[in-house]
């Protein structure tokens, strides 16, 4: 996900159970609400998709709908059969109403409880065939209860093998606890039991996320523990864990305001000064090669694979989506990554920063290329006016930093930069993405292209444009292979009203934030579903009660939407 910020204040037991007395009777089906927070309800009818527009030649369907928080898709098998298994996360956002151990969800190992994460397994038409599998179990063979769980992928495609999974209890709310709690683990697609085969990894803002394969190695995005590099009373109250560099670092000489007397230098524990340090590489991890803000890999096939962890990539605040493009594309099978830029909160703050499109490579000599984080928002240093604090609810000490230059954190690159590809406008929060087959290539959609979900934002700025961008998929073309690389980036798949569905009361997107293709060669799009947030650029989606505070959970609203290619095909657009 794109944002996680401080825990909030949690109700007692008691009175939690009180809540349950004065829980609204759902007036109609087309209302689904937060069990743990009453009236929080909020409108819920996908219907056929009717108000989501996409280019003519291309339809939209319900695959399944009424799903808990789904954040990714992985299919086995081929066109005319296959199964669908769909991860449902659990709790991944900081509000008190997305407790997973609530006695009013049933305690964290309670199998019907929305916010813990499990695997719901479907046939090609939608019928479930298994599932929940790898619910949390006592004797620690499921996914970690308190999540989230992020995402799921077959070790060989659509040809299955072992099935790999990213979990983590970045929302346990024991201080301190979540940290380094993120693993990679099998999941049996039969039995669900849950395998550990990476552990210890770096969590705080962002946990462990997407996953992919290539020659023997596994992938993963690791995201930054901080907002910008920096511990800040947004981090678990400055509980949480630092960022771990890539390379050795050498600190700039500023300190970060957290109010109360608290400095902070990047790379370091809360309140922690230490200007002009060197910080070396993978201080503070729990194996040689772990760092965040990367692309890591490790090898699949060996008895020990922790120890074969090195960084592939780094230099990014959230390197979310991840995927390999072919081999005859634009991109000569490079690694495209998906990147959520900056917030405005923590101890440095930062407005308007852009979310960023990357390839991403190694160095010749082996070490990870880098990609500029944290003075870098996509071509811009830090200390440019654009970024300037103008002020927000999660900032940690507004009367320090608004108005002010973005401050840097290194003394100076570790490495030259490599730039991004492209700029995304902020708080898009760009997520999962896929490169299209040949079949799906039709009007806008070219060969080579790849579909992107952007989730959107949540509230911590006001909107980005008008008509907002987010909440909806990205179509993003390339050059073709042997010509100068360009990229091309436009709307896809969007809500003809209203950036979110639930705000709107229309038949359309809430948070896409994944899409892969299909055996079908359709693109199944992963909707979160609704969530009320600070409702800084739509007061609309603004959490209800004074008490519940922002990014509150709705079960029951995630959907997984499919979008085919109809009609006659174009010709040489089949599959090769």
């Amino acid at each position: 996900m794109r944002s996680r910020f401080d825990r909030f204040s949690w109700l007692p037991v008691a009175v939690l159970f009180a809540l349950v007395l004065t829980l609204p009777t759902l007036a109609t089906a087309q209302t689904r609400g937060n069990p743990i927070c009453a009236g929080e309800d909020v409108f819920f009818n996908p219907g056929n998709g009717e108000n989501i527009v996409v280019p003519s030649g291309f339809e939209v369907s319900v695959f399944k709908s009424g799903l808990n928080f789904p954040t990714a898709v992985a299919f086995r098998g081929d066109r005319h059969r296959f199964e669908v298994f769909v991860l449902e996360s659990g709790h991944g956002l900081p509000s008190r109403c997305n407790d997973e151990t609530s006695p009013l969800v049933g305690g964290e190992l309670s199998a019907t409880n929305p916010f813990t994460p499990d695997i719901l397994v479907f046939d090609e038409s939608g019928n479930r065939i298994r599932g929940p599998l790898a619910k949390p179990t006592t004797s620690g063979v499921g996914l970690q209860p308190h999540g989230p769980a992020i995402d799921i992928a077959f070790e060989n495609g659509f040809e299955g093998g072992r099935l790999f999974a990213t979990d983590s209890n970045q929302a346990i709310r024991a201080v301190g606890a979540q940290n380094n709690s993120s693993r990679i683990v099998t999941v049996n697609p039969q039995t669900g039991q849950v395998t550990p085969f990476i552990t210890g990894l770096p969590t705080g803002d962002h946990p462990a996320e997407q996953i992919t394969f290539k020659d023997g190695w596994i992938y993963w995005s690791q995201g930054s523990t901080t907002n910008s590099s920096v511990v800040g009373r947004d981090n678990g109250g400055g509980a949480n864990q630092q960022d771990i560099p890539c390379q050795d670092i050498t600190l700039s000489t500023n300190l970060f305001d957290s109010g109360g007397g608290v400095m902070t230098s990047g790379y370091s524990p809360f309140n922690t000064r230490r200007p002009g340090a060197m910080v070396r590489a993978f201080e503070s991890a729990t194996g040689r090669g772990i760092c965040d803000g990367a692309i890591l890999r490790a090898k699949v096939n060996v008895k020990d694979p922790k120890s074969t962890i090195e960084p592939f990539s780094w230099g990014y605040r959230n390197p979310y989506g991840i995927r390999f493009a072919p081999d005859n594309h634009a991109l000569k099978g490079g690694l495209f990554v998906t990147e959520n830029g900056e917030d405005e909160r923590g101890a440095r703050p930062t407005n308007n920063s852009p979310d960023r499109l990357h390839l991403a490579q190694q160095n010749p000599d082996g070490s990870p290329d880098y990609h500029g984080w944290p003075d870098r928002f996509g071509f811009l240093d830090s200390t440019q006016a654009v970024f300037n604090p103008v002020g927000g609810p999660g900032d940690d000490n507004p009367a320090a930093v608004v108005g002010k230059p973005v401050q840097p954190v290194l003394a100076f690159p570790p490495q030259p930069i490599t730039a991004p590809l492209a700029l995304e406008p902020a708080d898009v929060a760009i997520v999962g993405l896929d490169f299209v087959p040949n079949s799906f290539v039709h009007g806008p959609v070219k060969r080579g292209a790849a579909l992107a979900g952007r989730e959107g934002d949540f509230g911590f700025s006001k909107a980005n444009g008008s008509p907002e961008e987010g909440h909806d998929v990205q179509l993003i073309n390339f050059s073709r292979p042997g010509e100068p690389l360009q990229l091309q980036l436009q709307r896809f798949a969007h809500n003809s009203t209203f950036e979110q569905a639930f705000v709107g009361q229309i038949h359309g997107i809430n948070r896409p934030v994944d899409l892969k293709f299909g055996p079908d060669d359709c693109a199944y799009l992963v909707d979160y579903g609704a969530v009320r947030d600070f409702g800084q650029s739509d007061p609309d989606s603004k959490f209800r009660g004074a008490n519940n505070g922002p990014l509150l959970q709705i079960p029951g609203t995630g959907v997984v939407w499919k979008i085919c290619r109809v009609g006659e095909r174009e010709p040489g657009s089949e599959n090769d």
